[in-house]
Parts: C-alpha cells; structure tokens; sequence
C-alpha cells in the first residue's frame, strides 16, 4: 500500500494560502480518481479540489475555517500501489502547527497584505544594521498602533533577523497583557502616548474593521446578522484602500446618444451573428482602453516611492454575485480585443461570476477598474479603489433629459442620452489634472462614438 499526501494546490501566481470551507470525505471513505475532496476558499472566489489517486482516506490534517500554505499536506490517502508516493516535499513542522491558531487570527490574510501598497515606508536601517520589514507586517503594525520605533525594537525570529508575523502578533498579544509595558515604556520616547494607545486597543489581533461587541448594547428591536466570508474580506480591503490611498475623486457628464442609437441598430444582428449579447460594458472599456493608452500613468501601482506603470492593460469590471456581493474579474489584454472580443470576454466573465464558476485567476492581475454604478439605478457614484490599482472609473444611469445642443444655426434644447461618469484615484500618484484630464477624453471618446462603424 502506498500513503499520497494531498496538498495545498497553487490557485494563482500571487495566491499564498486558501482557506477550507468544506470537506466532502472524511477518514475511512472511498475517493475516486478526479473526485472532488475538499472545498477551499481564497480572498477571491471558492473552489473545489480533486483527488490525485483513487483509494483510502486515511487523515485530514486541517479543520474547516483553517487558513493553510500552498503546497500544505491536507489530507492523505492510501492506495493500492506498492511504492510510497509523496505529492510535495513540504511538511508542516510540529512548530507551524502549534502557531496555526494564531496565524488564522492575524489582522490581514497575508495573500492580500503582500500585495497592497502601506502608508508606512519601510526603514531601511536600525540600531542593528539593514531590517528588511514586508508589507504584512507593516499592515499590522499600522492596523495595530505599533510605531516604527517599536517595531525596530522587535527581535525577528526570521531570515536574516526579520520580524516575522508571527513576531509581531506576539509583540502585540503581549503588550496587551502587559508583559512588555514596562520593556515599550523604556524603549519609547513617548511613554504618554503608548500608554493612551494601550488603552484605546480593544482587541489586539482584530482587523480595522472590527470591534469589541461586549462594549456594544443594542436598543429596541434589532436583528444581528453575522457577516459571511466574502462580505469580511471586502470590507477589510475597502478600509484597506482607504488607509492607504488618499481618494480623490472627479465627475464629467457626457451624452452618449450615439452610442446608445448605434447600440438599438446593431444588437439583433450582432446577438445573431456573435450568439452573444452586446451591452454597453464592452464599450465602455473600448472607450477607456483607448484613453489609457494617451494616459498610461493611470494604469500603474505604487510600491513604496516607486511607481510601477503597467504595459500590459488588464481591465477588471465589478461584477455582483447571486448573495450581492461584488467580485472584479478581469479582462486580460482588452487593448489586443476588438469589440467582439471585448463583448464575448464581458458575458462570459459575468456568467461565471452569477454561476459561481470563477477561476481564481480571472480575478488576478488587473490594472484598472471599471464598476458600472447604473446597472443599480444610480446616476453617479464615489468609487473605492481596487489596490493596488490607483484608479477605478464609475459609469452611471444613462437618462433621457432636455440639454442644450450647440449646432450650426444656433443653440437648441434636444432630448438627449445623458450619463455621468466619475473616477476615483490615488492622489499620491495621480493628480486633479491628469485624473480630470483622463476622465474627460474617456467621456469625449464615448460622445464621439461613430454611429456609422461596423463591430
């Protein structure tokens, strides 16, 4: 008989970790080849893993809600085979296991953490020498109110001397009971102020957005819901976005009457001759593909004092699920699609999001958002940027209102299709001019749209 360990499976190029949400066989069951074994979660979207081999169950090594590596040993499973398989050469060690529980309880999933941008910039000495400090440990550390001079003072049990998260959840569990108050005091040029900070911690290990419900009565008739996976992690990004980008947000109106008139021409035709719908989305994205191209520094990230600009135009589009929720596929590429292209990329995406069928790396890699604010009824919104992303553009309800038209014989007053547009973006790299700039030539783009053109 031979024992396979069933790992962790990569789920994407920037995915560190997944959470288990399910287990469909337990020790002692029956597993076929390609059958599915577990159901895990990542920040983004929920899939299913299959069985390696056919055989035995023997062990789980994770309970549901745990937070677990890639390339983690999950399970094993015995089969008929003679040699003894091992699917990857990582082990969790007896000292990751005993750490686990406090992993799971860090304020940040560090395979959102890595990727985001902070407002703390790393110090690149201390009294010891260079300290290298990742953006997850920094995101606690702000999340948590621990100063840069404290974190100096922080011995790493990492490579080299790095504080670990492991570290710094410590740190911070252990200036809640008062082990160090006396060691932070000593270190601390403001004794003052790290003891009002102490006070005005709650909870040490919770993340921005939560609070302490024992503090918290409620009056008169309520109803408490807890919220569900996907609702936490999109309001932890959203205050994530706002701590670490300075928003700043402009709005245009444009009249997107050609646009619409050439939509009600061809959409017959094209869903007969595509087998696919056309809606406004893909145009939408022409528009703004086009504008990116004169303004590439809207399509770029920050990371520390170094601006990143992205050759590659990755547009995501918020998508809502079933539960209400919202996700952001993204369009790869959507510079190298014709409208068509565009179109079938767009619904199929939107499909798989409504069907809960996305792959986690259609959700990975964009550069710039699109959220369509009118699809609900709004005219206009104030979008919360997509990080590390430094802007998003909202599109509104496209309504029918009574507008001066400049024409040759003078000004008149028509019925025409109106719509307003906003974007929000990160003032730290992006300034009113250009964020104007940008917003208005995407706003022109859809007011010159050729009523004429063929898809």
């Amino acid at each position: 008989m031979a024992i396979v360990d069933l790992v962790m499976p990569k789920l994407g190029e920037s995915i560190m970790e997944a959470t288990i949400l399910k287990w469909h066989k337990q020790p002692g069951d029956a597993v076929s080849m390609d059958e599915t074994v577990l159901e895990i979660a990542t920040d983004k979207v929920d899939s299913e893993v299959p069985s390696t081999v056919a055989g035995i169950m023997t062990e789980i090594l994770f309970n549901v809600n745990d937070v677990v590596p890639v390339g983690a040993v999950i399970a094993r499973i015995k089969t008929g085979a003679e040699e003894k398989v091992t699917a990857q050469t990582y082990t969790p060690s007896p000292k990751a296991q005993e750490t686990r529980q406090k992993e799971q309880e860090a304020t940040v999933a560090e395979v959102v953490s890595s990727h985001q941008t902070t407002n703390y910039k790393p110090p690149t000495t201390n009294g010891s020498g260079n300290r290298f400090y990742s953006p997850l440990v920094l995101n606690i550390a702000a999340s948590e109110g621990v100063s840069m001079s404290e974190l100096e003072n922080i011995p790493g049990t990492g490579n080299e001397g790095r504080v670990t998260k492991k570290d710094i959840l410590q740190y911070v569990s252990d200036r809640r009971s008062g082990v160090r108050s006396r060691e932070s005091g000593a270190r601390s040029q403001q004794p003052n102020v790290q003891s009002q900070r102490e006070v005005s911690v709650i909870n040490e290990s919770a993340p921005l957005t939560s609070h302490d419900s024992r503090l918290t009565t409620y009056t008169g008739n309520v109803e408490i819901i807890e919220m569900d996976r996907m609702r936490k992690l999109i309001a932890e990004h959203m205050v994530r976005s706002k701590h670490t980008s300075p928003h700043v947000t402009s709005f245009v109106e444009a009249d997107v009457t050609n646009l619409v008139l050439w939509r009600d021409k061809v959409k017959k035709d094209f869903e007969k001759r595509e087998g696919t719908k056309i809606t406004f989305t893909p145009l939408f994205i022409e528009a703004i593909v086009r504008c990116i191209k004169k303004f590439p520094l809207v399509n770029c990230s920050l990371d520390g004092d170094k601006i990143i600009i992205k050759k590659d135009i990755n547009v995501g589009m918020a998508t809502a699920l079933p539960s209400g929720n919202l996700i952001v596929p993204v369009i790869r590429n959507a510079d190298q699609l014709n409208l068509v292209g565009l179109t079938k990329q767009v619904n199929a995406l939107a499909d798989s999001a409504r069907n809960n069928k996305l792959r986690p790396e259609d959700t990975q890699g964009g550069t710039f958002t699109l959220t369509n604010v009118g699809t609900f009824g709004s005219l206009m919104g104030t979008p919360i940027i997509n990080q590390p992303q430094v802007a998003i553009l909202a599109v509104g309800a496209i309504k029918k209102r009574p507008v001066v038209v400049e024409t040759p014989a003078g000004d008149s007053i028509a019925i025409r299709h109106m719509m307003y547009l906003s974007m929000s973006y990160d003032h730290r790299i992006v300034d009113g001019s250009l964020g104007a700039t940008f917003l208005t030539a995407v706003a022109k783009e859809l007011e010159n749209f050729n009523g004429d053109r063929e898809y």
